[in-house]
């Protein structure tokens, strides 16, 4: 063998060191990070509740550990609740069960300051020995589904007992975890977990805002609104204080519908005429991550314009049936498929306000049944409505879009801040150095 294949070789086995792409100053001339198998930081906790007064807990994936009585509306333990698995505060808790954002089971941490218990059906519990790490920064390695990414080499797929994956405990204390090494890795792994503990405040501040801004919508449109069995709101901006009566009217006086085109798979484009359907509502309004294209020449279309209604008219599942949005100013050259309709209307973003309402709601389930999964477009027409002269529609149309706007732009910054963290996560650990088997 040469020197050039020795050299050769000699790179093609050498292992990229093990440091994290963003250090905080204070740290960056602290060395490599190197591994130690989650065995020698943590032991696993089989101490039962027996006597003990305990919480019974529940795991929400994504989320943590929960309360069975905040997440059933009562306590499940039943006769099995004094062979629970015993939780201290900062142990551990690993569900076995497949999600799927968690395939291969999800681990929380328990940050409770009273003792809970969670079912030893389907948890393994742990808890870190003494200062070997901290039990935060464990919890986003953990968040990060650093242990599923290292148990998928060993789950045979389908492979349960009892309703749980079938992990081998050896498997799990194998489980290779980053760490700084030194004297100062535990200070270096708390700063990490004080930063993103930050962020995770500031989530969950601006998510409080998005629900805040939303309830207040709600609240408002059922005093803008008359409610079931009314003609009159409960409330009127002043300009129309003596405007008159609110009068019923169908619909179909309210503007017309646009049927959707109907295509095969061989229509489908790289690119072209865009083609709306039901993954492109969200949240009531339009989505664009997940596109079909036809040709712009296909027979049967029909172009949809700003401020049409997008409606979900068919779908498998019927919590989207009736489901809309408004097409904006700014949307490329786009139709709408068979399953879905456009609303034209004459008040278009007065029109979508009314179906957020819950007399809309109701009468699309009075429509639905119980095997029905679609609206029938002349059935729609007819649909009843208590509406004020075009002035007013107007103005409380202005008052929620207004609302909506607002509502969009703090969801965005929520988005922003969760895709930060993400971001962030992905430089300050360095992830996939240390989970192949």
């Amino acid at each position: 063998m040469n020197s050039k294949t020795q050299t050769t070789d000699t790179r093609k086995d050498r292992k990229p060191a093990l440091v994290p792409k963003l250090r905080f100053p204070e740290f960056r001339e602290a060395g490599d990070w190197t591994t130690e198998t989650l065995g020698s930081l943590v032991t696993i906790s089989t101490q039962k509740v027996g006597s003990n007064t305990c919480i019974p807990m529940s795991i929400t994936s994504g989320v943590g550990l929960v309360s069975q009585q905040e997440k059933f509306g009562r306590i499940i333990a039943g006769n099995s609740y004094k062979n629970y698995l015993l939780l201290k505060q900062n142990d551990f808790a690993y569900n076995k069960s497949a999600t799927k954002e968690y395939p291969e089971g999800f681990i929380a941490l328990y940050v409770g300051s009273e003792l809970a218990a969670v079912p030893n059906s389907i948890f393994t519990c742990f808890r870190v020995k003494g200062l070997s790490s901290a039990p935060q920064y464990l919890n986003y390695l953990f968040l990060g589904n650093l242990h599923g990414q290292w148990l998928r080499n060993f789950i045979e797929v389908g492979a349960r007992a009892h309703g749980s994956l079938s992990i081998n405990e050896r498997d799990l204390l194998a489980l290779p975890v980053p760490l700084p090494k030194g004297e100062r890795s535990l200070a270096e792994q708390q700063k990490i977990a004080d930063c993103l503990i930050s962020l995770d405040e500031l989530i969950v501040t601006q998510d409080r805002k998005v629900d805040t801004l939303k309830k207040h919508k709600k609240g408002l449109m059922q005093q803008l609104f008359p409610r079931e069995e009314e003609t009159q709101p409960r409330m009127r901006f002043p300009e129309f204080q003596n405007a008159g009566q609110w009068e019923e009217t169908i619909l179909g006086k309210m503007g017309e519908l646009i049927n959707g085109l109907t295509y095969s798979p061989d229509d489908v484009r790289e690119s072209g005429l865009l083609v709306l359907r039901s993954s492109n509502v969200k949240n009531g309004e339009i989505a664009l991550d997940d596109c079909v294209f036809v040709d712009p020449a296909i027979k049967g279309a029909n172009l949809s314009q700003p401020n049409d209604i997008l409606i979900c008219v068919r779908n498998g599942s019927k919590a989207l049936i009736g489901k809309s949005a408004l097409i904006p100013r700014d949307m490329p050259l786009c139709t709408h498929g068979a399953f879905m309709t456009i609303f034209r209307a004459q008040a278009p973003q007065f029109v979508f306000q009314l179906f957020q309402t819950a007399k809309y709601q109701k009468q699309v389930a009075g429509d639905l049944g119980a095997t029905i999964n679609s609206i029938n477009g002349r059935q729609l027409l007819k649909y009843k409505f208590i509406v004020p002269k075009s002035a007013e529609q107007q103005r409380i149309a202005d008052c929620l879009t207004s609302l909506d706007a607002l509502i969009t732009a703090q969801t965005q910054k929520l988005e922003t801040l969760k895709n930060h963290k993400k971001g962030l996560m992905r430089q300050l650990f360095p992830f996939m150095t240390v989970v192949e088997a």
